[in-house]
């Protein structure tokens, strides 16, 4: 069992955890944010439920939640709130990343250093990543990131070490966001992978200081 905390009240887990009564009560969860189809979610007293309906896949519309799940995390005060899929890798990080981003006042780029640094396995899938590109253009008026398609024609990228860079001006831009393809059988018209999970770490430059937003 695994359970990220990613604010003194605020913590990221797959399905097993808000099943553990002994831990729910630990953290003092008051309000659970269920993002799967299949997994129910258990009765405790005095812990809200709040139920996100929707799959794992690209085309799934995990945008259409994204403020009403930041506001009912952000509403909630009257203890922990716990945000759960199926593996906690998906789904639940492009939700709590939507939160910080609403309330907490950070680029979607800080957002997803700061739950990566607190789970380090999350794996969105490309079409979350667009929907979290989309939510930041809507908040921010541009993007942190950007989403970039991998060529075909060069060797792709190992696993897991995709680039995460800082913006650059149009002329100079460079590949900030990569995905890379985990399914050969999935592909787009024009014969480039089509990526299922979004793998991202990011990129450490010794020579320039950084800061994590403050929790």
């Amino acid at each position: 069992m695994s359970v990220s905390q990613i604010t003194p009240t605020l913590f990221l887990s797959g399905a097993d955890a808000p099943l553990n009564a002994a831990l729910v009560s630990q953290k003092g969860i008051t309000l659970i944010v269920n993002a799967t189809l299949s997994h129910a979610c258990p009765a405790y007293p005095g812990v809200e439920c709040v139920r996100v309906p929707v799959s794992d896949l690209p085309s799934a519309r995990l945008g259409d939640h994204f403020d009403r799940v930041a506001e009912r995390i952000h509403g909630n005060r009257a203890g922990g709130t716990l945000v759960h899929c199926a593996a906690g890798m998906s789904r639940s990080p492009a939700l709590v990343m939507a939160y910080l981003m609403r309330f907490r006042g950070v680029t979607l780029r800080q957002a997803h250093r700061w739950v990566q640094d607190s789970r380090p396995y999350v794996r969105l899938n490309a079409g979350f990543w667009e929907q979290l590109l989309q939510y930041e253009r809507r908040l921010y008026g541009k993007n942190t990131v950007r989403v970039a398609a991998v060529d075909n024609m060069s060797p792709p990228p190992p696993p897991l070490t995709p680039r995460l860079t800082r913006a650059t001006p149009p002329q100079q831009q460079r590949t900030w966001l990569t995905l890379v393809p985990r399914s050969p059988l999935m592909t787009r018209a024009s014969g480039l992978p089509l990526t299922t999970r979004a793998q991202v770490t990011t990129s450490v430059n010794k020579s320039r200081r950084g800061t994590r937003p403050k929790v």
